[in-house]
C-alpha cells in the first residue's frame, strides 16, 4: 500500500503513527458551537515548538474518532490548521498536515463526483453530497515551507471538507433544509452510542501507548 505524506510519496506507516502515540486527546466541539461556525485565523509563526503538540493531538483525536481529517477549531484551537490520514479508493495511505489551506477545484473540467459525507463535529450523521471530482491543495507545512497536493476522490473530498471547516463551514451548511434538518436529526438520535465508542477506544489506547 503506498503511503504518501504531505503529498510525497514515502515510508510505509503503521497505524499507530507516532503523532497518535504521542498525543493526548482532546474534546472534539461540536455542531452549534460559535468556533465551528467562524473563520479561523491565519497562522504566521511556525515550528515544532509552537506547533507540534497540537498536530499530535488533532492525530491521536481524530483516531479515536476514526475521522479521516480533523481541523483545529474541532478540537477548539483558532488556527488554520488541519490534519488528515486516510486510505483512498485505490488503496493509497494520505497523511498529513496543512497550515494556511487554500483549495482550487476544476469541476468545469472534470466534473463531479457522487458519496455521502459525515463529520466528527456532527457524530452519527451522514448525508449525499457531490463534491467536486479533483482538487488542489495549496498549504504550508510545519516550518512553514509550502507544498501542493493535487487529488481526486475521496483524497480530494477529505481535503475540501477540512479547508471548509477552517472558513467556518460544515458539510450540512450545502445541505437543502429538509436534508440538513435529517443530518441534526440522526446526529441527535446517534450521539450516544458514538461518543460512548469514542470513549472506549480512547481506553483502548492508552493501553497500546
Amino acid at each position: 500500500m503506498p503511503t504518501y505524506i504531505q503529498g510525497r510519496l514515502s515510508r510505509r506507516l503503521p497505524e499507530l503513527t507516532d503523532e497518535v502515540r504521542r498525543g493526548t486527546p482532546r474534546r472534539i466541539t461540536e455542531y452549534g458551537e460559535e468556533i465551528l461556525h467562524q473563520p479561523c485565523r491565519p497562522v504566521t509563526e511556525f515550528g515544532a515548538a509552537r506547533w507540534g503538540a497540537l498536530i499530535d493531538d488533532m492525530f491521536t483525536t481524530m483516531w479515536i474518532a476514526e475521522g479521516c481529517g480533523l481541523a483545529a477549531n474541532q478540537v477548539d484551537a483558532d488556527a488554520q490548521l488541519f490534519v488528515y490520514d486516510l486510505t483512498d479508493e485505490h488503496g493509497d495511505r494520505h497523511v498529513g498536515h496543512a497550515f494556511n489551506p487554500r483549495i482550487e477545484t476544476m469541476t468545469a473540467l472534470f466534473g463531479t463526483q457522487s458519496g455521502t459525507e459525515g463529520c466528527l463535529s456532527l457524530p452519527g450523521a451522514n448525508a449525499h453530497l457531490p463534491r467536486p471530482t479533483r482538487a488542489t491543495l495549496h498549504a504550508q507545512d510545519l516550518e512553514g515551507h509550502p507544498f501542493t497536493v493535487d487529488s481526486t476522490g475521496y483524497l480530494a473530498r477529505c481535503l475540501l471538507h477540512e479547508t471548509q471547516h477552517l472558513a467556518g463551514m460544515l458539510y450540512v451548511d450545502h445541505l437543502t433544509p429538509r436534508a440538513h434538518t435529517t443530518a441534526v436529526n440522526e446526529s441527535a438520535h446517534n450521539r450516544a452510542k458514538i461518543l460512548t465508542h469514542r470513549a472506549n477506544r480512547e481506553r483502548a489506547l492508552s493501553l497500546l501507548s
